[in-house]
């Protein structure tokens, strides 16, 4: 017999339990989940340019009710990069009147994105702009002197981009850009010449008619100066110091300018001028295509030929001392050999690191 008598007994114990007070769990009143929204009402919108977090973005372009949106972006892609060119998917308030501030929520598939690194070491891609399908290359025929390896860079970048390159040389009235233009025979390169009072912008006009074109350039070449004349812009220009013979940047940030002109509409997108331009992030094998007279002549190269001065039995070399490649050719082949030696350091710092 239990020492405990019926009245005892737990099951008949009433509790009252009102005065206990619960502290309640947000978190475990809503299960979280990985799921975001769809954003079905977003519209797509072209970045125009980028400043401290804040996006602006061109909504209903070449609509009825096109306008500019200051925007910024979802906390799901805080991870990934919106660059100038993007096609953006923005909600909430994109009315563009003062104060309001849409959302970047997602980002369309991009048709080329143009990068380049610190060094050729450096294996960080800085990406410079999404869905160009051109680069203008700007340099002088004189103050500051052309640059013909920077030039070289800068194709090898467009190529490995998928991007078609142009070349404008300005300042041809201070020097005569012949023997510079030569290291480019036989490359597939449209050339522009400008000289002082005489910009030839109709004919570039036609050539950015229908394309977005990405200009690039050693500060101090007359960049700005190109853009602003094209665009009706006023971005800042700037002069070469007469001591170190270099450029004043004048512009601190990549921006979108439309172009209208008789041949139609484009779009221009002005980068800060750079003095490097490295290629750690490209592949290689792409580098020759860079050239295109010496790319066919790589067809009859051995196989696993590097093109490198000591690489016997190359066609490149065979091809260029025979002239038959033209007068420039060894110059264009010096430029390739620099660039593939470069190259060939990076992948022997990357087995041995």
């Amino acid at each position: 017999m239990s020492w405990l008598d019926d009245a005892d007994d737990d099951d008949d114990l009433a509790y009252d339990e009102s005065s206990i007070r619960v502290r309640p769990n947000p978190k475990a009143n809503r299960p979280r989940t990985k799921r975001r929204p769809a954003h079905a009402d977003a519209q797509i919108a072209r970045v125009l340019g980028v400043d401290r977090g804040r996006y602006t973005v061109l909504v209903d372009e070449d609509g009825p009710d096109e306008r500019r949106v200051l925007a910024t972006r979802a906390r799901e892609l805080r991870k990934q990069p919106i660059v100038n060119g993007d096609r953006a998917r923005v909600v909430g308030d994109l009315s563009g009147d003062e104060g309001t501030l849409g959302r970047i929520v997602g980002i369309e598939d991009r048709t080329s994105l143009l990068r380049r690194s610190a060094d050729d070491t450096d294996q960080v891609e800085r990406v410079i702009v999404a869905n160009a399908d051109q680069m203008l290359v700007v340099v002088a025929a004189a103050d500051p002197e052309p640059r013909e390896r920077l030039v070289d860079r800068y194709l090898v970048a467009a190529l490995d981009a998928g991007i078609r390159p142009l070349l404008v040389v300005t300042k041809t009235d201070l020097a005569d850009p012949t023997e510079f233009l030569s290291h480019f025979d036989g490359i597939d390169l449209r050339v522009f010449t400008s000289a002082q009072g005489r910009m030839p912008l109709e004919a570039i006009g036609e050539a950015l008619a229908g394309h977005a074109t990405v200009f690039v350039g050693h500060s101090g070449v007359g960049k700005s100066t190109l853009v602003n004349a094209l665009t009706g812009s006023k971005r800042a220009t700037g002069h070469v110091n007469t001591v170190t013979g270099r450029g004043r940047h004048t512009s601190s940030s990549a921006v979108s300018l439309r172009y209208r002109g008789p041949a139609g509409s484009g779009w221009v997108i002005d980068t800060p001028g750079v003095r490097s331009f490295g290629l750690g992030h490209v592949d290689p094998a792409h580098v020759l295509g860079a050239f295109t007279d010496l790319a066919e002549a790589a067809e009859d190269c051995p196989r696993g030929c590097t093109h490198l001065p000591d690489a016997p039995d190359c066609a490149i070399i065979e091809a260029v001392e025979s002239g038959r490649l033209g007068p420039g050719a060894a110059a264009r082949l010096d430029s390739l050999q620099r660039l593939l030696t470069t190259f060939q350091g990076i992948e022997r710092s990357r087995l041995e690191g």
